[in-house]
């Protein structure tokens, strides 16, 4: 029996009676049983602690596969995402270590500065037209991708899902090992629309946002430039090296690297 003890610290404003959801797998891509419990959800002042085991009982994990568990804090009115406790096979975390070691140092602040801004409840979104799943690696968990991602991938005939590693080890066009049909990366190409799903969220949180940070974009690519007019707050922030179009409607303007920006947030 393999015990591993995670613990969070959360930000909460407003706290009523609390359990803890049982953590979801993503994809079941292991053998055995896995076991949440919840061991400590203390509260002192504006910060709840949270102590949780993961019981893993003669896991096997499949080498090129690996699963996502999302604990969550619930209330009547209330439920909070905490930050994912990720299981991988012997490959699959091969590749991910691969990932990490080819970021450079600026880079690895881009991502991981938001992910330390929303565990401390203060990010409710993120909004991106990237396609790199990095806000992902770095901790992120709410992320509406505009564009899609590589990290999913589609037979275009039986709709069977393929991971980023299985299009890396592909040779030629990536054919499906099922029905041998063509394999399409999940993001969106020249002319073709985006996800609804996705544009309504982003317009949701977008639209209700008490501040709004842009970084790292010269608004030129439409239609996700054009979602900054549904921001009604008064607080929008602007982060590009070169001007925008949007400069004179900011209330705050920087021209610089994003990175190097937040490298100098202190919460």
């Amino acid at each position: 029996m393999i015990i591993r003890k995670i613990g969070f610290l959360v930000c909460m404003l407003v706290v009523c009676s609390l359990n803890i959801n049982t953590a979801m797998a993503q994809s079941r891509s292991y053998e055995g049983v896995i076991t949440v419990n919840p061991v400590r959800l203390e509260q002192k002042g504006d910060f709840i602690h949270v102590d949780i085991d993961f019981v893993l009982n003669n896991v096997k994990v499949k080498s090129a596969r690996g699963m996502d568990f999302i604990p969550r804090l619930v209330t009547p009115g209330y439920t909070q995402n905490l930050p994912k406790v990720s299981i991988k096979g012997r490959d699959e975390y091969l590749a991910y270590e691969r990932e990490l070691a080819l970021m450079n140092a600026k880079e690895k602040r881009n991502y991981e500065k938001p992910y330390i801004v929303e565990k401390a409840g203060k990010l409710k979104a993120i909004v991106t037209q990237n396609i790199d799943g990095l806000h992902q690696k770095a901790g992120s968990q709410n992320v509406l991708e505009l564009h899609g991602s590589v990290h999913r991938n589609f037979c275009t005939h039986c709709h069977k899902f393929f991971d980023a590693q299985y299009m890396k080890d592909s040779t030629g066009i990536p054919k499906c090992d099922a029905c041998g049909g063509t394999i399409k990366p999940d993001v969106v190409l020249y002319e073709e629309g985006l996800d609804n799903d996705v544009i309504e969220q982003s317009l949701h949180y977008i639209s209700q946002a008490d501040m709004l940070i842009i970084g790292g974009t010269s608004l030129v690519v439409y239609p996700a430039a054009g979602l900054v007019r549904y921001y009604r707050g008064k607080k929008l922030v602007l982060i590009n090296k070169s001007t925008t179009d949007m400069d004179s409607a900011a209330d705050l303007v920087l021209h610089d690297a994003i990175g190097d920006v937040f490298s100098h947030i202190v919460l």
